[in-house]
């Protein structure tokens, strides 16, 4: 009978073993075995642990992420400093879902929106706790300062506005490491210093950095941007437009670089952006001839080369452009355009050029000496031209 008993101990013993492995979420099985060595002690003992068997497993994470929730707003809440139109005044307890301004997904803050609540403060680095946050829009409000190096830490951030703002300093690098970042708008602030060209390497979609004091030359790698829409205008940026300008045929839709100080010429590679609908380079130094490639723009609506030192004649193809809207070249030193472009039906500024017979142009003396006039553009000696052969021909001549 002992040897029976011992067996069937044994038995149970590997089953309980095997047993023990089991684990699922939320729920464990402790198992304790004894087996005596008497007659009056053999037997197995079994002891099972586990949790609150009341306790919901999955309200934990739950909680946690309201509560970082909670002290995000909360900290960020303090140092808001001036809140004239009471836009916070639901920002009080933990359900940060019913405040004003805060939108969530089940429990999760995935999007801010203070468009213009007129709040007057700072930016907090617990910010970075909301770790759903997809959307930011902090567009016209009086938020200075710069912006934490916590934000790195925005992994689902995909739009971030803090436009019409008062932030300052040096362009905020940590934009460049928020991973999934697709829209950045910074406009409208006071950020100074040179454009990191690390910014046209990251996959953006919108980069809007107009009506700042950014300073130095446009980074070369321009070209290579995945931006649909490239505003940087209203700022202090000097030296040429770089030549990898359109190189990489891109999908740009709007170019503003006005009222900058851009010299040189407008580079033959501007022909590759077949999407383009609005090209603006007005009120800045750039000189030369316009490049025949202009008129491979086919989707073009508005083009501005106005109020800068361009000269000889307007290319007749510029005018053929079937989408265009507005077409503004006034002060410059054109001295001529084909009858096709004076039978233009849409808005077309030529005043204050060089082109005889004409009203409102400059004065003969101003004429007599044009600036830039011995600067040597590239140009492609192809008549006619052939838009669809441009590609090859540039990335052949031309380097990045």
């Amino acid at each position: 009978m002992m040897k029976k008993k011992k067996g069937t101990n044994f038995k149970l013993l590997c089953l309980l073993l095997f047993l023990g492995l089991i684990q699922t979420n939320g729920f464990g099985i402790g198992v304790g075995v004894g087996i005596g060595g008497g007659d009056g002690d053999d037997g197995v003992w079994i002891g099972a642990g586990g949790g609150n068997p009341n306790s919901n497993p999955g309200s934990a994470p739950k909680q946690q992420t309201t509560n970082a929730a909670y002290r995000a707003l909360q900290s960020w809440k303090t140092a808001i400093t001036e809140d004239p139109s009471g836009f916070l005044k639901t920002w009080v307890g933990e359900d940060v879902c019913s405040y004003r301004g805060v939108f969530c997904s089940g429990s999760f803050v995935t999007s801010i929106d203070l468009n213009k609540a007129n709040l007057k403060g700072t930016i907090v680095k617990d910010l970075s706790l909301l770790s759903d946050l997809t959307i930011l829009h902090l567009n016209s409000n009086r938020f200075s300062g710069q912006i934490p190096d916590s934000f790195r830490n925005l992994d689902s951030l995909q739009e971030l506005d803090l436009s019409n703002n008062g932030f300052s300093g040096s362009f905020p690098q940590v934009t460049l490491y928020i991973p999934n970042l697709v829209y950045l708008d910074l406009r409208f602030n006071e950020f100074t210093g040179s454009i990191p060209e690390s910014l046209f390497n990251k996959q953006l979609d919108a980069i809007l950095l107009n009506n700042n004091q950014f300073t130095g030359e446009i980074p070369r790698n321009l070209g290579y941007s995945t931006a649909s829409v490239i505003n940087l205008a209203n700022n202090r940026l000097s030296g040429e437009i770089p030549t990898s300008f359109g190189i990489t045929g891109s999908k740009l839709k709007e170019v503003l670089f006005l009222n900058n100080q851009l010299t040189g010429c407008i580079p033959e590679s501007v022909g590759l952006f077949s999407d383009i609908e609005v090209f603006d380079v007005s009120f800045n130094s750039l000189m030369g001839h316009v490049p025949d490639t202009i008129s491979c723009l086919s989707e073009i609506e508005v083009l501005n080369l106005g109020h800068n030192k361009f000269s000889g004649d307007l290319p007749d193809l510029v005018c053929a452009l079937r989408n265009l809207i507005n077409l503004t070249v006034s002060f410059n030193f054109f001295s001529g355009f084909s009858s096709q472009c004076s039978s233009l039906s849409v808005g077309f500024d030529f005043t204050g050029n060089c082109i005889p017979g004409k009203g409102y142009q400059r004065s003969q003396p101003d004429c007599s000496a044009i600036p830039g006039g011995q600067l040597s553009c590239l140009r492609i000696p192809a008549q006619p031209l052939t838009c669809a052969g441009i590609s090859v021909g540039l990335k052949v001549t031309k380097s990045p």
